[in-house]
Formats: structure tokens, C-alpha cells, sequence
């Protein structure tokens, strides 16, 4: 039987030409194989690593050392007034083998032709300006050794401390008065409980009060501490001089403040402008405006300016006069946007104007070695920490949208970037309108020791119209009511003919919901519908082109993609359409060439509609912004980043909707966020007004939101200063700059350092009045004594209260609308109205109560304010905390922030005090809106 199978399996090998196919081999094989002879195992083979290689020793590169600076140079002394050499003489080189690797000073040697423009992550960064930088002779002095003063020379304040402990002999005069004499018998129980030092010593001198050495940083003014050798010296003496002192220390510091920020007038005209700058760097062909011309001539001083205006304003001339004057002086300037769809707009803007223009992102570098480099400020915050040489030659930053520091993500980046300038750099800042532009500006200025010149101007060029329309067919497409005119002037008669307009088409069932109207949800064939009837009649009214806010990428394409019946070119304007598309395109691969978007894009661009949002290929992105430069794109659905900076105006702009989603909650847009993409409406010299519409799509917004949006206080400039791995990471790598530097320096600390000077005074006049208050040698007593009655106080009045409000006539004045104090623990002494009550059994009754608190995320609706410690017991300490109303005087809670509201639900014991006051409120309508918030939060 095996011979027949041996010669069977020979026939059939004879016949194949190559043998039989590969198979694996039988695992079981190998395993069983390495299980019973573990010695063929890899890890048993060491012949490989035992092998030495041989190498000759070459001692002749123990020789090859880097090249010793040159510490000295020669100096020519010449005459004064003929001007020939007297003598020659040899002078030692201050800054002789700095380089790139140990030293921030710009004399330092140049680095490395193959770091580029971005710098080495070896390199040390240039010295921050305003920092002061270290002296090295200065250093040297200190760092002389000397004899040490085992008194004296020791620390008293520990690290990271304000203050600390002296520890001197107390003269006992100190403690007992001025007139009082020296007692004939001192018992050692009486000076231990004092926490005295017992001193032996018999000095008649430190008996007789000498002056006491102060602390180390809490400085007390010497003139201020008199003697006690007479009652010519009292004690009013003293404070009178303090207050003294104090005041000339605050008005020193008043003036230091204005010394850092100049708010520019620009009401008045500029007399005089072209004689005062006989030859501009660049000329313009416009008349440019006041704060154009202000701003030009502080530029022309090498001065740090900050410009807020509105959108489409004009804020760029300054940038390109900045720029101009770089390229005319042979130095350098750098301009940062926050986004790079604002860097390749402003790239291909300063390209027609200037020819020395580069531009530099994480995803190209173009002509890097130009004057002027167009860069995104992450580009720059790592230039500046790996010391590029670029910075030797800067001369201009121009940071556009600086208001981007409130991005809560990327905000720290602009902060970093301020705070590491060098010195020799000037600033341009570029912002919308904001509120605290001077807070701003007098931090850069303080951080830089230099002044900062604000010039604001409230007008906008092209004044805006607001819209609300709410047709949905082509039918009711001239249901467009005017919200807000020219002048700012809201009319209410507009939102009454949008919810009139509105009521109308809704169904018998929904007409019992109020004017406001119930919220219902626009599926895809009402949402074309609504477009449809938007184009037809922003065609017929003459508005195009127009940008269409959307908050949502795919919501986007799904609009572009409904409205493919849409055509809104002619033939001439598709041809230069498809000509400039598939000339941008070439550059792309044949398979590239066919990609669904690139396919889908040509189509929509051909009719005139265009998509622009972070999910578009960038040469795509580019290709639609420059056809909507041209005006071959009539209407352009985008998200908000496109109204960033981008310099591409409309004569009408729209909003989809008025809520956005920003990653953490749906929320209405604030007043800045509206003025930044409506700003986008109205083209400077060639509209009288811009257009602003509004679509109701599912129901009329609330009116006093529409008027918080529109007319609202724009976002104040908030720090978002962090500590990032990236920074910490960068200024380890040097001793000079420390991350403690960095927070003093930040926006959010410079408040508090503003009111160091200021505090320090108070603290020295705090330190004076401890000093001249009687010691206590025991109050033990007086302290039980108060906590007794204090603790039947408050005992015998939650007694009362409990009886009162079991009455009629208690309970009646707790009704909705009353004005109460509650305590809690998480609210201590807040004010609150009553809005009613929960339970319906008089001891247990619980009220909901909407009290006045810090502004805070949201609890959960209906949820009791910490039930396990909800009564108010006057038995432990930590119960008494926050109870000033009842011992103190009336001091109620008042917010430190911005003021929020709460509705908690307490019991009758943590109502502390009842008003006569009584409100006429809508309480019901009170619960729907914290209801309406708090879901909309969650």
C-alpha cells in the first residue's frame, strides 16, 4: 500500500513542471522540536554578541578642538578735530564666544545656515524685551565672597513666600507702652506665654529701645519708626506720616501707569499731515482716514500702536505702510494671522503691492528669505523660542485679529508671543472693537516698557441694515422685514411684522403656543425651499453677492448639493470660470483631477455657487476665494472662519441660524462673533449700505436675543494664559528665563501686578498699626464667653423664626414675590425671591427661592442645595463661616464677577431674615427660562 502510494505521488510530480505548490510546514513540528531541545532557541545563540570587532585608535582626533574666540580687538583712538590716529590700543571683547548655544544677546555670533528661518530647537531664544537682562559685572560683584554675619546674612523668607519670620530679640518695651515704666519683677510664666525670647544679656542699649532691624521684604520706612524717648512721638504721628507716604507712593504710581498707554483722539483732523511726512514710504490713491493718518505717524516714530475698528474698515493700510517702511530702511517685518486661509489671502494681497513677500505655514514655505514673511503666530511663538536669526533684522510684527486671544485654545499663543519679542522689535496690533483695548494695550506696554498708542474709531465705513425674513416658498420671498436701520435704531414694529408674518402659516394647532410659536425641526425638501425663495430674491432685489453663515460642514454640502437647479452666470462667466479652474488645477495629478470634490466643486462653481469651509482641499479653498475676489461666485456657503480676517466684502451676508455649536454646548452667537461676519456686508466705495438677513427658518428668535446679539458689548480681551508642555519644555533649556517669569508677565496676572505697589503700601501700613497695638497676653476667656452667647443667639432666634413661621400670618409673607436673605452652605447671606412652594406641610415646607450668585455652569434643575447640611446649626465652627450678617453688621453677599442666577430649594431654617419687600413676578415664566438654559447648556 505505501509503495502504491510513493509511486502514485512520483507520477503526479513527474507530471507537474515546478513540483507541488508551497504549504506551510506543520507547526507541530517546530514546537515540539524547540520543547524538547530548548538549545535551539535564538536567545541561547551568544556567538553573535560575544564577536569584537577591531579598531585602530586614531589619537588625532583628541586634538581637533573648536576655534577659541577672540577675546580682545584693536581700537584706533583719532584726534577730534583732525581726525588722525593718535595711538593704537588693545581692549577686551564683552561679548566674545556668545553664540547661538549659550547666549540670549543679539551680539551673539549668528547661527547655522542650515537652521533656516524657524531657528534650532538647540538654539537659546533672543531676550524678551521689557525683561531686565543680566549684568555680567553686576553678577560678578555679588558673587565676591565676603565674611558672612552669622546675624544677619541668613534668609528669613522661604522660597515661593512674600514674608517671613525674623528671628531678633524683642526689646519688652515694645509690648508694654510708651509712657509705661519697666516692671520691678518679671515672672519667666508671663514672658513664655508670650512667645518672648528670655535674653540674659545685660545691654543698656537694647533696653533703652533701639531701633529693630526689619524683615527682609517687608520694608518699613525708617523715618516712620521714632524712638521712644519722649511723648513728643505718638503713635498719630506716625499713621499721619504713613498716610503721607502712601499717598506720594500711589500718585508715583498713577503716573507710571499713564506712562505706559495714549488713547489717540481721532475725532479730531490731522492738520498738517503731509508736512509733518513730506515723503511717505508708500503712497496711496485714496484719501486715507483720521486714525489711517494718526497711526502712519506714529509708525513713523518707531511707535507700538494698537488699532481697533470694524471689519472692512481699513485697518490693513497700516500694515502696508509698516511693511513699506521695513523694506525702505532694508530690515524686515513680520504679519501673523490666526488662521491660514488669512495667510494665503494676505500673501496673494501683498504680493501685487509689494515684490519681497514670503510666506511661511506648517504646510508650504515660499521665498522664506524674503523682507516681509506671512506666517500664522504658532510659526512665530517657535521662531522665537528656537532663536531664529530672522529676528536680528525685524524691525515690524503686525498681528492681525489680536482679538483671537480669547480662543480659549490657541489664545496662550499670542500671549507667549508679546511677552517674547525682543526689545527692538515693534508692535502693530490689529483688532475689531473691544471694550478694554486700553486694559489690553497698558498691559503690552507695561510688559515691554514701552508705550502703547491706541487709536479706536467707532464708525464703519458702510453702515449696516438687519433683516429678518421669513418666506419659505417663492410666494411669500418678499416677507422681509427691516430689524435694525443704518442708524442703529432697533424697530420693534419689523420683529411684530416677522412673527405676524410667521403666525400666519402655522397650523390651527400650534396657534395656541404664543406668538413665538412652537419649535419644529426644517427637513431637507422646506430647507431648499427656503434657500430657493432667498436667491430669488436676492436676484431680483439686485444683492449679490452674497455669504451664507452656516454652522455646520455637512449642512453645507447637502444646501450646495439641493440647489443644483440654481444657475446664476451668464456665458461669458462660465467660460472664465472653467478657463481659471482648470488652469488652477493642472498642478494636480490625472487621478487627482477626478476626485469626487474637485468634480462636484467644478459643477457648482459653473452656476455660481460656491462652498468654503476647513474640509475643502486648500487649492480648492484658494481657487473659490479668488473667483469670489473676481465676483464669478454670486453666493458662497461658509463657516464662520471665513469671516476671519478675510478681506472679501459682500453686499449681503446671511445667517442660517442664530445658534452655533462650539464644541461644548449649542449657544447663541455672542455680540462679537455677529459683528465680526455681518461686518462682511457692504463694499467700501461701491455700496451706500450693507445687508444683513436673518432666516427664520423654524420660529422668530426671542427678541431681547436679537437685541443682545446686534447691540450688544462685544467680548471683552480675556486672558487665556496656560501652561503648556511646549513652554516649559523650551524655557528649560536655559537658566536666564524661568516659567514664573512667563505668568508674572501673562494678561490675567497683570492686574494683580498692576496692584503690587499699591498693596505693598497697604501691607507696610497693616505692619505699622500691628506694631503700635498693646499685646495680649491671654483672652481665653473673653473668646468663651463670646461663643457661648453667640451660640444662644443663634439657638434662641432659629426658635423664634420656627414659631413665627408656623403662624398664618409668617407663612402668608412667604409668598412668591418676596424679597428673603438666605443662608446655606453655598450661599452665604444672598439675597433671593421667593418663587413658591414645593411641599405642602408647614414644617416641612420647601420654598424655591432665585438667589443672586457668581456666574457658573448650571445644577441640574430641581436639584436641593446640599440636603445632608441643609440646616443652619450654630453648634461647629465651619457652620459659622460666612455668618458676618448676624455679628458683624448687614454685609450680603455680593458677586466679585460677572452676577449669576440660581434657583435652589431651601427649607425655613436656612431663611435667615424676611423684607417688607415685595416684587410682582412672573414666577412660572422664571422656571421655564432656567429650564429652557439649562437644557439648552446640557
Amino acid at each position: 500500500m505505501t509503495d502504491c502510494k510513493a509511486l502514485s505521488q512520483s507520477i503526479i510530480l513527474g507530471s507537474l513542471s515546478i513540483g507541488f505548490p508551497p504549504v506551510l510546514s506543520d507547526p507541530t513540528e517546530g514546537a515540539e522540536q524547540f520543547l524538547t531541545n530548548p538549545e535551539f532557541l535564538d536567545i541561547h545563540n551568544y556567538e553573535r554578541s560575544q564577536r569584537f570587532l577591531p579598531r585602530e585608535p586614531n589619537y588625532e582626533t583628541c586634538y581637533s578642538i573648536d576655534v577659541t574666540a577672540v577675546q580682545t580687538g584693536i581700537v584706533v583712538e583719532r584726534d577730534v578735530s583732525t581726525g588722525k590716529s593718535c595711538h593704537i590700543k588693545e581692549e577686551y571683547l564683552l561679548d566674545a564666544g556668545k553664540s547661538a548655544k549659550n547666549s540670549t544677546s543679539l551680539r551673539r555670533l549668528p547661527g547655522s545656515l542650515q537652521d533656516g528661518i524657524r531657528g534650532s530647537t538647540t538654539n537659546y531664544p533672543f531676550w524678551p524685551g521689557g525683561l531686565e537682562e543680566p549684568n555680567i559685572e553686576e553678577l560678578k560683584e555679588k558673587s565676591v565672597s565676603s565674611e558672612i554675619d552669622f546675624s544677619k546674612d541668613f534668609a528669613t523668607v522661604p522660597p515661593g513666600f512674600s514674608a517671613g519670620v525674623t528671628f531678633e530679640r524683642k526689646n519688652l518695651m515694645d509690648f508694654i507702652g510708651f509712657d509705661a515704666k519697666a516692671p520691678s519683677v518679671v515672672y519667666l510664666s508671663d514672658l513664655l506665654g508670650q512667645g518672648q525670647d528670655i535674653d540674659l544679656a545685660d545691654d543698656e542699649t537694647e533696653l533703652n529701645g533701639n531701633v529693630k532691624t526689619p524683615m527682609k521684604d517687608i520694608v518699613i520706612n525708617k523715618e516712620a519708626l521714632v524712638e521712644f524717648s519722649g511723648p513728643k512721638y505718638a503713635i498719630e504721628d506716625v499713621v499721619q506720616l504713613q498716610h503721607g507716604i502712601s499717598s506720594l507712593v500711589m500718585t508715583s504710581s498713577a503716573a507710571e501707569e499713564e506712562s505706559w498707554v495714549s488713547v489717540v483722539d481721532v475725532g479730531t483732523p490731522v492738520q498738517g499731515f503731509h508736512k509733518k511726512i513730506p515723503s511717505m514710504a508708500i503712497e496711496f490713491p485714496f484719501e486715507l482716514d483720521t486714525f489711517q493718518k494718526q497711526a502712519i505717524i506714529h509708525l513713523e516714530n518707531h511707535d507700538n500702536v494698537f488699532v481697533a475698528a470694524h471689519t472692512s474698515a481699513g485697518k490693513t493700510v497700516v500694515a502696508e505702510y509698516a511693511i513699506a517702511m521695513s523694506q525702505q530702511h532694508m530690515t524686515r517685518s513680520i504679519y501673523t494671522s490666526p488662521i491660514k486661509a488669512l495667510s494665503n489671502q494676505k500673501f496673494r494681497d501683498f504680493k501685487e503691492r509689494f515684490e519681497d513677500v514670503g510666506l511661511v505655514t506648517g504646510d508650504v514655505q515660499i521665498k522664506p528669505e524674503a523682507s516681509c514673511l506671512i506666517m500664522t503666530t504658532e510659526i512665530l511663538r517657535s521662531m522665537l523660542y528656537n532663536g531664529s536669526d530672522v529676528v536680528r533684522d525685524l524691525e515690524w510684527v503686525i498681528f492681525d485679529e489680536v482679538h483671537y486671544v480669547n480662543d480659549a485654545e490657541r489664545g496662550v499663543v499670542w500671549e507667549e508671543v508679546l511677552i517674547m519679542l525682543p526689545k527692538h522689535a515693534n508692535i502693530i496690533m490689529l483688532s475689531a472693537t473691544v471694550p478694554n483695548t486700553r486694559e489690553f494695550a497698558e498691559w503690552v506696554g507695561r510688559t515691554k516698557k514701552k508705550k502703547v498708542y491706541v487709536i479706536s474709531t467707532p464708525k464703519r465705513p458702510v453702515p449696516l441694515e438687519h433683516y429678518l425674513f421669513t418666506g419659505n416658498s417663492t410666494k411669500t420671498n418678499n416677507e422681509l422685514f427691516l430689524l435694525l436701520d443704518a442708524n442703529k435704531k432697533f424697530l420693534e414694529d419689523g420683529y411684530k411684522k416677522a412673527i405676524k408674518a410667521k403666525s400666519e402659516r402655522a397650523s390651527k394647532s400650534s396657534q395656541g403656543f404664543g406668538s413665538k410659536g412652537p419649535k419644529y425641526s426644517v427637513n431637507p425638501k422646506q430647507n431648499k425651499n427656503i434657500w430657493l425663495s432667498v436667491i430669488d430674491m436676492l436676484t431680483k432685489t439686485k444683492k449679490m453677492p452674497a455669504v451664507a453663515f452656516i454652522f455646520s460642514r455637512r449642512l453645507i454640502g447637502d444646501t450646495a448639493d439641493q440647489l443644483e437647479s440654481v444657475d446664476l452666470t451668464d456665458q461669458k462667466e462660465k467660460s472664465q470660470i472653467y478657463q481659471f479652474f482648470e488652469r488652477s488645477i493642472s498642478r494636480l495629478k490625472g487621478s487627482d483631477r477626478k476626485l469626487p470634490q474637485v468634480v462636484t466643486l467644478r459643477d457648482q462653481l459653473k452656476r455660481g455657487i460656491g462652498i468654503h469651509h476647513s474640509g475643502i482641499l486648500p487649492i480648492l479653498k484658494e481657487v473659490v476665494e479668488m473667483l469670489f475676489q473676481k465676483g464669478l461666485v454670486k453666493i458662497l456657503f461658509a463657516t464662520e472662519t471665513f469671516a476671519m480676517g478675510v478681506n472679501m466684502p459682500a453686499r449681503t451676508v446671511l445667517f442660517d441660524s442664530i445658534r452655533k455649536h462650539d464644541g461644548r454646548q449649542l449657544r447663541d452667537l455672542l455680540p462679537g462673533e455677529y459683528i465680526q461676519m455681518a461686518g462682511r456686508a457692504g463694499r467700501r466705495g461701491l455700496d451706500t449700505t450693507g445687508t444683513v438677513i436673518l432666516l427664520c427658518k423654524e420660529d422668530v428668535p426671542e427678541l431681547s436675543d436679537l437685541h443682545r446679539m446686534m447691540l450688544g458689548t462685544p467680548t471683552h480681551l480675556n486672558s487665556q494664559f496656560r501652561i503648556t508642555y511646549t513652554m516649559v519644555l523650551n524655557l528649560l533649556r536655559m537658566e536666564q528665563l524661568r516659567v514664573e517669569d512667563m505668568i508674572k508677565r501673562s494678561f490675567g496676572e497683570f492686574n494683580n501686578q498692576k496692584e503690587l505697589p499699591r498693596w505693598e503700601e497697604k501691607l507696610k501700613e497693616l505692619m505699622k498699626r500691628r506694631e503700635s497695638l498693646p499685646n495680649v497676653i491671654d483672652c481665653s476667656g473673653d473668646l468663651e464667653h463670646y461663643h457661648d452667647v453667640c451660640d444662644e443667639y443663634l439657638l434662641l432666634k432659629e426658635t423664634i423664626q420656627m414659631q413665627a413661621f408656623m403662624q398664618p400670618h409668617g407663612l402668608k409673607m412667604l409668598s412668591a414675590g418676596r424679597v428673603v436673605v438666605v443662608n446655606t452652605v453655598s450661599h452665604r447671606n444672598s439675597l433671593g425671591v421667593i418663587l413658591g412652594s414645593v411641599l405642602p406641610s408647614k414644617r416641612d415646607r420647601t420654598f424655591r427661592i432665585l438667589v443672586i450668585c457668581e456666574q457658573r455652569k448650571e445644577l441640574p434643575f430641581g436639584s436641593s442645595d446640599d440636603p445632608a447640611r441643609k440646616d443652619v446649626s450654630p453648634v461647629t465652627t465651619s457652620d459659622w463661616l460666612g455668618l458676618e450678617l448676624h455679628f458683624l453688621g448687614n454685609k450680603y453677599f455680593r458677586p466679585t464677577g460677572p452676577c449669576g442666577q440660581e434657583v435652589i430649594e431651601v427649607g425655613l431654617k436656612q431663611i435667615t431674615y424676611v423684607s417688607s419687600k415685595l416684587l410682582k413676578i412672573n414666577a412660572e415664566k422664571i422656571i421655564e427660562d432656567v429650564k429652557k438654559k439649562r437644557n439648552a447648556s446640557v
